[in-house]
């Protein structure tokens, strides 16, 4: 989660490097070969699958390829360390995929296409869902957690599974976005000495490096929008209950979700469709997305926080000038001041579910593989193995969750009910309820802070839209686009809609997407 609203490379990483060594070796010269002529960077979910449909590419040589491009950015050069391991079955899932291809069998729209996974959410393949955790460091599952089923299912391939803040950012109230014990620290795709923000920073990353076709993030306030952000990618933070929140490591069942994050609006767009429980939602404007245009649409425009970096009102004013130009009905709105109301609540709420959920998920976990049972056991793990697991900052929250009393008290249960006045009856039900708006924009978080490891995070990197905030307390769908770089350093607009109108979110995005083109890919020496 992005804990700032609140307030070396080790263990498994040494592993993935192991890995990619391995499959890379393992990969024969054609497959090499193929994979060097077909640099997938940058390259649409779409583009690669018409490769494959027509024989120019096949699956095992794209795998390799990435496989590749990992090895000489995230394990060398920038080293950017978004992926925290790397799935040793791969490369044999990938030529499995493309024999079923030769046969005449394709399973979906991903078929062959390699995917990251954030490592807080289980999968079948031989690797430990650690949370970036060395207290999960032996967590193998029998089973993939239901939206990884829908995945594979449709062809994905599991490449391995991003870094991510530990605990999901909620264990300090000093934390390093993007650091975990057992991956180190991730670094923004655009310089590597800036932060990649959230706790999805692995996730957002690697799909800003093209170390992945696209990858899957998780969110209980701004980890999948605000690294997507400041990494210049496109992230969606579905309406909650959209995506199955079985088998992801929780901090708020109330609030927890996990979503698409993407170079593109379609390649999010085509995740989120494939593992969505339900329709996406699409409003009164149809299910279309090429072919989808913004003229009537009437959007909330929310003003530059006081906060925001000086420089970020230009992107934000083209980005208000793009959807003028296209069609679009601009509103500008106040956020209501009871918005203000909502974080010291958040974070009391927080603690109590943190505690609650924790201990009924380690209770389903295998105790000879897992020995910590509770969140009293894991905070005397951390006291124990402070050396590696608090190297860079402590636990703070987690002692306060410790101790908290049951989600049944009485004082959880009034804050909770302020959280939905003022996140949902008073704060996004209100806005939305003006003017006939349909959605609401606001300028995103960036550019990116610098990485601390004294402070920890000490900024929303040029601040954090309130309605993003309401948006993950409330359930509703919101997304970033990008929107531009600010001194090299990308920064992105933000899109909040109703209940289920994640599908309309997508189609705006999409729309400013293409009269934007405001995406600027992170360079790298050759």
């Amino acid at each position: 989660m992005n804990r700032r609203k609140f307030i070396g490379s080790v263990g498994l990483w040494s592993l993935g490097a192991t890995v990619a060594d391995v499959l890379l070796a393992s990969a024969s010269a054609a497959e090499r070969s193929r994979g060097r002529d077909a640099d997938p960077a940058e390259r649409p979910i779409r583009a690669l699958q018409q490769a494959l449909a027509d024989g120019s590419l096949t699956s095992a040589a794209l795998t390799t390829a990435y496989l590749a491009r990992i090895a000489r950015l995230d394990r060398a050069g920038p080293e950017l360390r978004s992926v925290l391991a790397l799935n040793p079955a791969a490369l044999e899932a990938a030529r499995a995929l493309d024999a079923e291809r030769r046969a005449g069998h394709v399973r979906g729209p991903l078929h062959g296409i390699p995917l990251l996974i954030k490592d807080n959410i289980e999968t079948a393949d031989p690797l430990p869902t650690t949370a970036g955790s060395r207290a999960l460091g032996n967590a193998f599952h029998a089973a993939d957690a239901p939206l990884v089923a829908r995945l594979r299912a449709a062809g994905a391939i599991v490449l391995g599974k991003s870094n991510l803040s530990e605990w999901a950012n909620f264990r300090s109230t000093h934390s390093t976005s993007g650091w975990s014990a057992v991956g180190g620290q991730t670094r923004n795709a655009y310089a590597p000495d800036r932060s990649p923000s959230g706790s999805s920073a692995g996730s957002a990353a690697a799909t800003a490096a093209s170390l992945c076709a696209a990858a899957i993030g998780s969110e209980t306030n701004g980890s999948i929008l605000a690294p997507a952000s400041v990494n210049g990618v496109v992230g969606l933070k579905p309406t909650l209950g959209l995506v199955s929140g079985e088998g992801i490591v929780p901090i708020s069942p109330r609030q927890d979700t996990a979503g698409p994050m993407g170079r593109t609006v379609a390649d999010a767009a085509l995740l989120a469709g494939l593992i969505a429980e339900r329709p996406l939602g699409y409003g009164r404007h149809g299910g279309e997305l090429d072919a989808f245009r913004l003229r009537g649409v009437r959007i909330g425009a929310l003003p530059l926080p006081a906060s925001a970096h000086p420089e970020a009102a230009r992107p934000y004013a083209e980005a208000r000038q793009v959807f003028e130009r296209e069609g679009a009905v601009l509103i500008d709105l106040s956020p209501p001041a009871v918005l203000e109301e909502m974080e010291g609540a958040e974070l009391e709420s927080l603690l109590t579910e943190f505690k609650d959920a924790i201990n009924r998920y380690f209770a389903r976990l295998d105790p000879a593989r897992v020995p910590a049972r509770s969140l009293a056991d894991l905070i005397a793990f951390n006291q124990r193995e402070a050396a590696t697991e608090m190297a860079i900052f402590g636990q703070e929250l987690f002692e306060l969750a410790e101790a908290r009393g049951p989600v049944t008290d009485s004082r959880y249960l009034e804050g909770v009910a302020k959280l939905r006045r003022c996140a949902d009856t008073e704060g996004l039900a209100a806005l939305l309820g003006q003017q006939d708006v349909e959605l609401l924009l606001a300028p995103g978080n960036g550019p990116a802070e610098r990485i601390d490891t004294v402070w920890g995070d000490r900024s929303d990197g040029g601040g954090w839209p309130s309605i993003a905030t309401a948006a993950a307390i409330a359930g509703y769908p919101s997304l970033t686009v990008p929107a531009g770089l600010v001194r090299g350093l990308p920064v992105g607009v933000v899109l909040v809609g109703a209940r289920d109108h994640d599908g309309l979110l997508l189609q705006v995005a999409g729309a400013y997407e293409r009269a934007a083109a405001a995406r600027t890919p992170p360079r790298y020496p050759s």
